[in-house]
């Protein structure tokens, strides 16, 4: 009797006779069907493919491969797409490390809204008489003899980078509050009082409206000072006598939060001026002017990349003035051969409706020009 599996004639004569022993009952149990077979790791060629000079029997499957069709019921190529798949999010997962640790260092977004002036101007009244004479003899005998003329006297610090701001930000930040200083302390129309744009260009946007009230309507109330943002003087009272302004003093920064680099200013100008009205001044009818500017100014990646600054804090002595002058709108100078009307500022009354003057009370006293030093001279504490 023919079993499973024996060719339908019977198997020829003299073979197989000695197979018997492997047609056991164990084998016939085992059913090789089409996903075992697609599942090989060995796959025979195609006749045609065999056809070739040299051609293998057998080739050998891809770990790739999807093993078969999309129309069969199971997947035996699933593993192996799993396994290209992870392969591909570990190097996406590595590019991306990689890009990160190239990238420049995390920036911090940029700060709030930039916070108003507060300002503080003190008028300095003279102790006697103020001298007068020509401009170059006043300076030769004051302590500005060695100052330096006009923003030739405004000179950078070694520059360093902070812990968030690159060497080419910090010198940014330098140059502009340098310009600042150029433009609100040195340049002839704004000390005149005929112009205010070259200063207000540079400021914050944030600021413009506080700095637009205080030129328009300025009040000694700690905000609003003209003399707080720039320097100027009271045309129908004085004007230069000399446009090369003496200058010196100082420039230092630190990095103040991750966002805000800080530029600190300190320098004395000193003016020669002049009475504005009636004939032209004699040769020796000048006077000096002297004006201490400390300044804070503040910057984010915004402001360096606008070229402009926060003036944060502003803290001004100016002489010889009178006391009770105030000095919010413009200064007032004290000319030569006149002295100090008034012993103190001006009373204030507590009484009174509209905006106190918040630096009433507040009036030093110019000390006594000092004979010139041999070396440089430093600014007044």
């Amino acid at each position: 009797m023919a079993v499973p599996g024996d060719p339908p004639n019977g198997t020829p004569d003299g073979i197989g006779e000695g197979d018997d022993e492997f047609r056991s009952d164990e084998f016939r149990s085992v059913v090789f069907d089409e996903d075992f077979v697609r599942a090989a790791r060995l796959q025979e060629y195609s006749a045609q493919e065999r056809m070739g000079e040299h051609a293998r029997a057998v080739r050998s499957r891809s770990i790739w491969s999807s093993g078969g069709s999309a129309s069969r019921a199971s997947t035996p190529g699933r593993g192996a797409r799993q396994g290209m798949l992870l392969v591909l999010l570990i190097a996406t997962a590595f590019a991306a490390a990689v890009y990160m640790g190239l990238r420049n260092p995390y920036v911090p977004p940029p700060g709030g809204p930039a916070q108003p002036l507060a300002s503080t101007v003190v008028p300095l009244a003279p102790a006697a008489a103020v001298p007068g004479g020509r401009p170059a003899d006043l300076y030769a005998t004051s302590p500005a003899a060695d100052y330096r003329v006009g923003a030739a006297g405004i000179t950078l610090p070694a520059v360093r980078r902070t812990h968030h701001f690159t060497d080419s930000q910090v010198v940014t930040a330098l140059s502009i509050a340098k310009d600042y200083l150029v433009q609100s302390s040195l340049d002839p129309d704004v000390l005149a009082g005929t112009a205010s744009r070259p200063v207000r260009v540079l400021l914050d946007p944030d600021q413009l409206a506080q700095f637009d009230r205080s030129m328009s309507t300025p009040l000694g109330d700690g905000r609003h000072a003209a003399t707080g943002w720039l320097v100027r003087f009271d045309q129908g009272t004085a004007v230069l006598a000399d446009s090369r302004v003496r200058v010196s003093g100082t420039l230092a920064f630190e990095e103040v939060a991750p966002d805000v680099l800080e530029v600190i200013t300190d320098h004395t100008f000193v003016y020669a001026v002049r009475p504005a009205t009636g004939a032209p001044a004699a040769a020796d009818g000048a006077s000096l002017f002297t004006v201490r500017r400390e300044l804070k100014l503040r910057f984010d990646r915004e402001d360096l990349a606008a070229r402009r600054a926060e003036l944060a804090t502003s803290y001004v002595m100016a002489g010889p003035q009178d006391c009770s002058a105030d000095p919010a709108g413009a200064f007032r100078p004290v000319l030569a051969g006149a002295g100090p009307t008034t012993v103190g500022p001006a009373a204030s009354d507590p009484y009174a409706s509209g905006h106190p003057r918040r630096t009433a009370g507040l009036c030093g006293v110019l000390a006594q020009p000092a004979a010139p030093t041999t070396g440089p001279v430093s600014p007044a504490p």
